[in-house]
């Protein structure tokens, strides 16, 4: 059988062959299959060298030191130790974020606003981006964090984060930044954005799901408090047997991130120019998102007159979404589409498209021809 052509990168990326048998490596008794904190033999002395070998990959990465990178089991973790371990322990703290969070952001924040915390929720402009005027005139004498997003993971949108970090360490603010959709698409560097926290994701980029990582800035304004408890792994941040071949994984795949970055970027801008070239002449379609500040591999369109699950029931030979991954299952149009000013109908009328390392341009042909024929046809039966 057939398989349908993934445009659904944003949702989750295949592992790389590379990474695969990398992982191989760290599983079998012919491999290093040790428990990394078992030091008292060379099984888990190899397993702790190869751990803290990946800790450097993906620090590398991000420009960051390796000692400041904390193994999770993924971005959704790493977003609530960010979020819950900074605030444990103060009364009633405020935090400012925007409505177009992921929902591993804004879930967390809801449950701490239910608890006590003052929340302001920003709203971004048209495109997608919170700027940093918006950000300072929402600060208070007891904010305690500020949580945003790099790239948004719906419309590709890049925000301008390093102005906004610069803006809150000038003011001894603590700044959670969520990395996953921008880590191996876009140059991330953790010093010049001026960021306390950012959140990782080994699934979005070419690795294993259910790792991840988070930094935490080597400072004493920088304490997070552990959420998992059970031994003091992760300099007591974070507890838990570590699963070296998952990790292990996530550092091969952000290594080979870093040496393909400019070239993969580019590539994609191709294959996004391909694609909405196609597109030319189809009539009432609107982009979502920022035209100039965004990644290459997330496009999101929304086809005036056509239902965006019709469109993907006629679209069988495509695989992609409406929107995020998490909210797949609900009929509820986008949250993210309505926080930029979308209507409902507008909402509902949305696709998102995302292209990756595995995209050729004979695939995004035949999406493109597909799109057309079937917003074609369904606009024929209305």
């Amino acid at each position: 059988m057939k398989k349908p052509v993934y445009l659904d990168y944003a949702a989750t990326t295949p592992v790389d062959n590379a990474v695969a048998e990398e992982m191989m490596k760290y599983l079998t008794f012919d491999g290093v299959f040790g428990n990394p904190a078992s030091r008292s033999h060379g099984y888990g002395w190899q397993a702790e060298a190869a751990v803290e070998g990946a800790r450097r990959q993906v620090a590398d990465l991000i420009h960051a030191d390796p000692r400041e990178i904390v193994w999770t089991s993924g971005a959704t973790e790493s977003n609530n130790l960010a979020i819950k371990g900074v605030l444990e322990g103060r009364t009633a703290p405020h935090i400012v974020t925007s409505v177009i969070e992921h929902k591993a952001v804004l879930d967390p924040i809801r449950h701490l606003e239910a608890r006590g915390c003052e929340v302001t929720w920003l709203t971004p402009d048209s495109t997608g981006r919170i700027s940093a005027d918006q950000v300072a005139e929402a600060i208070r004498d007891t904010t305690a964090l500020v949580s945003l997003m790099l790239v948004n993971n719906e419309l590709g949108t890049i925000s301008d984060t390093a102005e906004i970090g610069n803006m809150l360490r000038s003011r001894k603010i603590l700044f959670h930044v969520d990395a996953a959709q921008a880590a191996g698409k876009i140059p991330v560097d953790v010093t010049a954005l001026s960021v306390d926290l950012l959140s990782l994701s080994g699934h979005k980029v070419y690795g294993p799901k259910g790792v991840g990582a988070l930094y935490v800035r080597r400072s004493p304004d920088v304490h997070v408090g552990a959420q998992i408890h059970g031994g003091g792994h992760e300099r007591e941040m974070r507890s838990g047997t570590l699963p070296t071949h998952q990790i292990v994984g996530m550092g091969k795949a952000f290594a080979l991130a870093n040496d393909v970055l400019d070239d993969e970027h580019e590539r994609l801008e191709g294959l996004r120019t391909r694609f909405l070239t196609a597109l030319d002449g189809l009539e009432g379609v609107r982009f979502n998102g920022s035209e100039t500040h965004r990644v290459p591999g997330i496009v999101n369109l929304s086809f005036a007159g056509v239902d965006a699950e019709s469109l993907m029931l006629g679209l069988r030979e495509l695989a992609l979404s409406s929107g995020s991954a998490c909210a797949s299952a609900t009929l509820e149009p986008s949250y993210v589409l309505r926080g930029i000013g979308l209507d409902d109908k507008q909402a509902h009328q949305a696709l998102r498209f995302s292209m990756g390392r595995f995209t050729t341009a004979e695939e995004i042909d035949f999406a493109s021809s597909q799109v057309r024929d079937v917003v074609t046809r369904l606009r024929s039966v209305r």
